[in-house]
């Protein structure tokens, strides 16, 4: 199975300020740029992958977020979130996404049984994870131009080397930038 990230960070690295907070993806680049037919991707990424795989933090701050069913960007992928302390979902979550406490690699295996083909990884340690488990094939990563100096690191400890290359990059008119890489674990 072909394991993905789509993630955006600061430019120093963080995917959350240190209380989770996500607001400076809405408020750092070029405001004054007409992005609005642009989503970086996302869409035609949602269409490459057929179910997801999320840490409990990733999942508590789009709880927090309330989104409309309009809002909803997953449609109806079916979505895991890994967590070792928490049995159910938000309630606003309930029915959108199921909770695992088990192996990855299992998961994994589960989904490859059911036929899924393509997932979505999404979570710091989530990714982590997976890197150290060898199942990451490509991370598509957005740089925001912002330094936040602290927060939430997108890596966390990688037990290997990895190598990084078939690397693409696009520039977006608000300043962002976008590098695609395909992981090679050495």
């Amino acid at each position: 199975m072909k394991c993905s990230v789509f993630i955006a960070t600061s430019a120093d690295g963080y995917i959350a300020t240190l209380d989770g907070g996500v607001d400076w993806l809405h408020t750092a680049g070029n405001l004054d740029a007409d992005i609005s037919n642009d989503d970086m991707g996302f869409h035609d990424f949602m269409g490459s992958v057929d179910c997801m795989i999320m840490g409990r933090k990733c999942m508590e701050m789009i709880s927090q977020m309330n989104l409309t069913p309009e809002q909803w960007p997953y449609g109806k992928m079916p979505i895991y979130v890994l967590s070792k302390t928490l049995k159910d979902a938000p309630y606003n979550l309930q029915g959108k996404v199921e909770m695992y406490s088990g192996e990855i690699k299992l998961l994994i295996r589960t989904f490859e049984e059911k036929g899924y083909k393509s997932a979505y990884i999404d979570g710091g340690f989530t990714i982590t994870s997976f890197l150290n488990h060898g199942l990451i094939n490509e991370i598509i990563l957005t740089k925001i131009p912002v330094l936040l100096g602290e927060g939430t690191p997108l890596f966390g400890n990688v037990n290997k080397k990895l190598k990084l290359e078939k690397t693409e990059v696009k520039s977006f008119k608000n300043d962002f930038y976008q590098v695609k890489y395909g992981v090679n674990y050495l």
